[in-house]
Formats: C-alpha cells, sequence, structure tokens
C-alpha cells in the first residue's frame, strides 16, 4: 500500500471498513467533516420566492370576522376575457373536435325530434302481475 494512503483518514477508514475493523472516534470524525464538506460544496441557498407554474394555486378569503379591509384589485379585461374563453365547451372553442376522442358526442344534438307517444322509442314503465306481487312481498318483509 502506497505511504500516502495511511496518512489521508478517509483511505484508512475505507480500508477499516474493507477489514471489519472497528473504527475508532478519530475516523468517525473524519467521516463526518467529510460529509459535512460535501454537502456544503454543493448547497445553494434559494432567497427568492417563486410560485410553481405547474400547481394549483388555492386562494383563501380572509376570516368573515376580520377587521382588516379588503385589497381593491384592478380588473384586467383581457385575462377575464381569456379566463372565460379557456373555460368554454369545446364546441363553442373550435369549429371542429381536435382530438379522436372529441370526435365522439362532437354533434350532440338528437338526430330525430323526440315524440313521447312514440312506443317505438320510448318505453315508459309499466307494472306486471310479477312486478306487483314482488312489490307486496317486499312491503310485507319490512
Amino acid at each position: 500500500m502506497p505511504r500516502h494512503c495511511s496518512a489521508n483518514p478517509v483511505f484508512t477508514v475505507a480500508r477499516n471498513m474493507a477489514g471489519n475493523k472497528k473504527m475508532d472516534l478519530v475516523h468517525q470524525n473524519a467521516i463526518h467533516t467529510e460529509t459535512i464538506r460535501k454537502e456544503q460544496r454543493h448547497q445553494i441557498l434559494h432567497t427568492e420566492f417563486s410560485i410553481n407554474p405547474h400547481r394549483k394555486l388555492h386562494i383563501l378569503p380572509d376570516k368573515p370576522m376580520s377587521r382588516k379591509a379588503t385589497e381593491v384589485i384592478v380588473e384586467n379585461s383581457d385575462f377575464i376575457k381569456a379566463f372565460h374563453k379557456a373555460r368554454e365547451e369545446p364546441t363553442k372553442k373550435y369549429t371542429m373536435p381536435q382530438t379522436e376522442s372529441q370526435e365522439i358526442g362532437w354533434i350532440s344534438a338528437p338526430l330525430i325530434p323526440s315524440d313521447r307517444s312514440d312506443r317505438r322509442l320510448h318505453f315508459n314503465r309499466f307494472s306486471s302481475d310479477v312486478s306487483k306481487h314482488k312489490e307486496s312481498a317486499l312491503r310485507s318483509s319490512n
């Protein structure tokens, strides 16, 4: 083993760990100081606050009994228009569907007018002898 490695406590600790020898207090302190130096070398102190744009921000109102006056915010009409435009349904925003999943149900108007008297398309609920018997059995069991 080279002579310069034995003088460095880190190499000695590595050699002791490889040989499973018990480390003394000096070697443990050497590992601790090296760890702290590494942390300080790579540590960055952030002093400016910024909001994550990819996360939803929840703005909470003041307490109801608060005596503090509320802030008056000047309305930005362009922002309000853009906000309302973004909240519109896709059929009102675009003339054609933008994705394949929007193609299903894009035209949601019924193809034929609804006629409640047409028995082919409208099925009323009605009771038969069997359903009346089951209903009376359920009522009597309670």
